[in-house]
C-alpha cells in the first residue's frame, strides 16, 4: 500500500515542503498568538435573517479554499474510459501517485429579496485542480481542471423539525466541466434541490439532483450512477478543530456506488487551519467519474465551509 515511498528526490522535495509549511504555521501561531475561530451560522454564510443581509454584488466565499501539496492515490487513473468511445484514452499515461491539490471558491448575491422579499438569487463559482508538480518527465502537467459555476435560487426558514432548524431551501442549476477536448472532455449539468438545517454547532445539507441530458454528445453517459444522485454534506465545529463529511450516492440499489470524503481541520490561527483529507470511491474529479480510487492528502486551508 504504501510502495510509493521511496527515498527519491520527489519524496524529499514533499517532506521539505510539509516541513516548511508547518514549521511557518507553528511560527505564525507563536509570533501572533491564537486568534479566536472564525465560525459562521448558516445565516451569516447566506445572509438569511435581516440583520445578516448585506446587499449585491460583493464577492464572499462558497466552499472550502485549501491547498495540498501532496495528496496520494491508492490507483491513479492512467487510462481514463467513458462509455462514449469517443472519450476513451487508448495509451496509458504515466502519472504519479503523488500530485498536488487546491480548490478555490467564491459566490456573489446577484438578487437580493426577490418574489415579494422571500428569497435571493446566487452566482457561485469552485475551481478544483490536480497538479502532476512532482513528475517532471511528462512536465509536470495539471492532471485534471474543474469549473463549476451555477446559479442558485435560495429561500430563507426558520421550521423546527424535532429540535433541528430547518434555515434555508431552494434549487440551482449546475454546470460541471473540465473544458478539455477529445478523449478528455467531461461534462454534466443537473438541476439541484438543496435545504440545509442547523443545530448548535453541527450543519447538515442535502442536495439531490437531476442531470439534464445532453443527447447525443454525452462526453460520460453513466455518469450519474458513479459520481452519484444525491449529496450530503455533515459540518462540525468544536473549539479549534472542524470535520467536514461529503457523501454521494447513486441511489441506485442494484449497483449502489458512490464517495465519502473526510475533511478535518485544525486551525491555527483564525481561518488559517491545518487540513487533512480522505477520500475513497468514485468520481474524485470529472475524469475519474468510473474510477475508484483512495487518496489522502495534507495541506492548509484558508476558509472553511
Amino acid at each position: 500500500m504504501f510502495d510509493f515511498i521511496q527515498p527519491d528526490s520527489i519524496m524529499k522535495k514533499i517532506v521539505l515542503l510539509l516541513f516548511c509549511s508547518f514549521g511557518s504555521m507553528i511560527s505564525a501561531q507563536s509570533f501572533f498568538g491564537e486568534d479566536k475561530v472564525i465560525e459562521k451560522s448558516l445565516s451569516e454564510r447566506w445572509e438569511l435573517d435581516d440583520e445578516d443581509k448585506n446587499g449585491t454584488f460583493k464577492l464572499t466565499f462558497y466552499k472550502p479554499i485549501y491547498v495540498l501539496p501532496a495528496r496520494w492515490s491508492s490507483d491513479p487513473n492512467e487510462l481514463p474510459q467513458s462509455a462514449n468511445p469517443d472519450n476513451s484514452f487508448t495509451e496509458p499515461l504515466n502519472y504519479d501517485q503523488v500530485e498536488a491539490k487546491f480548490q478555490l471558491s467564491l459566490k456573489t448575491k446577484l438578487i437580493q429579496s426577490f418574489l415579494f422579499g422571500h428569497g435571493d438569487i446566487w452566482l457561485g463559482y469552485t475551481q478544483l485542480a490536480n497538479w502532476q508538480v512532482y513528475n517532471d518527465p511528462v512536465s509536470r502537467p495539471f492532471r485534471e481542471l474543474n469549473y463549476e459555476p451555477e446559479i442558485l435560487v435560495n429561500f430563507p426558514m426558520k421550521v423546527n423539525l424535532l429540535g433541528v432548524d430547518l434555515r434555508m431551501a431552494g434549487f440551482a442549476f449546475n454546470h460541471q466541466s473540465n473544458g478539455r477536448d477529445l478523449p478528455r472532455s467531461r461534462s454534466w449539468n443537473r438541476l439541484m434541490f438543496h435545504a440545509a438545517f442547523e443545530k448548535d454547532n453541527i450543519q447538515l445539507y442535502l442536495k439531490p439532483w437531476i442531470r439534464i441530458e445532453s443527447g447525443d454528445t454525452d462526453d460520460n453517459p453513466n455518469i450519474s450512477d458513479f459520481m452519484g444522485r444525491m449529496e450530503a454534506n455533515v459540518i462540525y465545529h468544536k473549539g479549534n478543530h472542524s470535520l467536514y463529511v461529503i457523501g454521494k450516492n447513486s441511489l441506485n440499489f442494484d449497483q449502489n456506488r458512490g464517495s465519502l470524503e473526510v475533511n478535518y481541520l485544525y486551525s491555527v490561527k483564525s481561518n488559517l487551519r491545518l487540513h487533512v483529507q480522505a477520500f475513497t470511491g468514485y468520481g474524485e474529479t470529472l475524469i475519474d467519474y468510473n474510477h475508484k480510487q483512495t487518496t489522502f492528502g495534507i495541506g492548509v486551508s484558508f476558509i472553511d465551509w
